[in-house]
């Protein structure tokens, strides 16, 4: 049975292939994609071109997280936002757009200026975050993060991170609840890359299911990620090739996952309809 997730304008019902969320970068410095869609004009464009290729939302970002990027300043990341999110609005009304930010300030504009959801990478860690996100209902994702971007690649640590990424969700579902947030406007995020090596990936992909608290929707960001260079022994495949992402986000869709956050949308919305086409058979 396909999931539901209560947005600020809609409650939506998760399609049964898989949703797709398209990234929109407007910063000159992601570690994918950095430059590409700076500025309102291209940013515009691209996230135009990846509503046409079938992303059912797109997700804005105008901070760069990637390992060992320094913090940002709210006030630059909102005005690389906010005109993006406005006209988008503008040209697409009924377009889903999540801001990603872990700012509650830049999160209070965009909820104002037309966003749907807010992607927070420090899982709602704020007081302040979690009072915007109640006052103004909206979707929400809670990421899982060790560390901070700046440092959360050198020598990450878990016993079990299966268990402490569950356990880890199931405290901030709590908070957010008690500061006002319906479950049922909540998504779920292992974070992987952040704070996380290999080993840790691979295990959160395989066992996604024993780390959803409250049958959350889960959603997972795979791609053009480091660790699939790793495994490849070549760290250039995953940027110039869709096929790792693919690969992996149908891993990932086997294990639960119902959303996917990706650069390239039209491989893998491909690849998501063959898997439901041939699960729905017989």
């Amino acid at each position: 049975m396909s999931k539901s997730w209560q947005l600020a304008r809609e409650c939506w019902i998760l399609p049964a292939r898989g949703a797709v969320m398209g990234i929109l970068n407007v910063t000159p410095d992601s570690f994918s994609d950095g430059g590409q869609h700076f500025g309102t004009k291209a940013a515009l464009a691209h996230a135009l071109r990846m509503l046409n290729e079938g992303a059912d939302l797109i997700d804005i970002g105008g901070e760069s997280t990637r390992p060992g990027a320094d913090a940002g300043s709210p006030s630059e990341e909102a005005n690389r936002v906010l005109p993006v999110i406005e006209a988008l609005r503008r040209e697409r009304p009924d377009a889903r757009i999540s801001v990603d930010t872990r700012h509650p300030e830049v999160a209070r504009a965009a909820l104002h200026a037309g966003a749907d959801i807010v992607n927070d990478i420090t899982g709602l860690a704020s007081p302040d975050m979690r009072r915007v996100c109640a006052e103004l209902p909206c979707g929400v994702i809670l990421m899982h993060m060790q560390g901070e971007p700046k440092t959360m690649q050198q020598n990450p640590h878990y016993t079990d991170v299966v268990a402490e990424v569950r356990d880890f969700f199931a405290a901030r579902v709590q908070a957010a609840e008690q500061d006002g947030i319906a479950r049922n406007r909540i998504c779920l995020d292992p974070g992987i890359g952040f704070g996380k090596n290999v080993q840790h990936n691979l295990l959160l992909i395989r066992h996604l299911e024993q780390t959803r608290v409250h049958d959350l929707p889960m959603l997972m960001a795979l791609s053009r990620k480091r660790f699939m260079g790793a495994i490849l022994e070549d760290p250039q495949t995953p940027k110039i090739s869709p096929l790792p992402t693919v690969v992996m986000s149908l891993l990932a869709a086997d294990a639960g996952a119902e959303l996917h956050r990706v650069h390239d949308v039209a491989p893998l919305v491909q690849a998501l309809r063959l898997r439901h086409a041939c699960l729905s058979v017989g």
